[in-house]
C-alpha cells in the first residue's frame, strides 16, 4: 500500500497512479452531501437550474456533521453509507464531480460511471469521526440550512485520511 497526497479541487488531476487500498491524505475544500442534498442537486440538474456550487473537479463527503462543540472548528464528521447516494451519483459525475468520500460498497452502475468519468471513490473508516474532525481547518454552512445535518457544508481539510476504493 502506498500513501499519496491529493489536493481538491482536482482540476486536471490524473488518478491513474492510485490503486485500491492506497492511502490518500486529502487537503483542500470539500462539501458534505447526504441523501436529501443529493436529491436536490439532481433535481436542479434535471431542470437545468443553477447549483449552489460548481461540481466540476470537486469532492463530496457523504457525512452529516454533528453540532460543533465549544472551542472546536466542527463536530464529528463520520462517513455515512455511500450506497444510499447511488441513485443520484451518475448525474453528478456527468457534471464533473471527481471525488466521493464515504464508506461501504457502490453499485455496479456507479462503479462503471466512476471509471468512465475518471473519478475516484475514497472510503474513510467508520467510527473515526472525532479523529476526522481534527483535520478540519474551517467549517461553514453552505446551502439548504433547512435540511439540518443533511444541509451542504463547506469544509477545508488538511490531510483527511482516506483509502482508495474505486478508481
Amino acid at each position: 500500500m502506498k500513501q499519496h497526497r491529493l489536493l481538491v479541487p482536482s482540476k486536471g488531476t490524473d488518478f491513474s497512479h492510485l490503486q485500491p487500498g492506497d492511502k490518500v491524505l486529502l487537503s483542500g475544500v470539500i462539501h458534505t452531501a447526504r441523501d436529501q442534498a443529493h436529491q436536490r442537486l439532481v433535481e436542479l440538474i434535471s431542470r437545468n437550474e443553477s447549483l449552489p456550487f460548481d461540481l466540476a473537479n470537486t469532492a463530496l463527503f457523504y457525512c452529516g456533521p454533528s453540532p460543533t462543540p465549544p472551542g472546536k472548528v466542527c463536530g464529528a464528521i463520520g462517513p455515512t453509507t455511500s450506497s444510499r447516494m447511488d441513485p443520484y451519483t451518475v448525474p453528478l459525475l456527468e457534471q464533473g464531480l471527481k471525488i466521493m468520500i464515504g464508506k461501504g460498497e457502490r453499485s455496479a452502475d456507479v462503479e462503471t460511471a466512476i471509471k468512465k468519468y475518471g473519478a475516484l471513490y475514497l472510503v474513510c473508516c467508520g467510527g473515526t469521526s472525532a479523529l476526522l474532525a481534527q483535520t478540519v481547518i474551517s467549517f461553514d454552512l453552505f446551502a439548504w440550512p433547512e435540511l439540518g445535518a443533511e444541509a451542504i457544508y463547506r469544509l477545508e481539510v488538511k490531510d483527511l485520511p482516506c483509502y482508495v476504493a474505486i478508481r
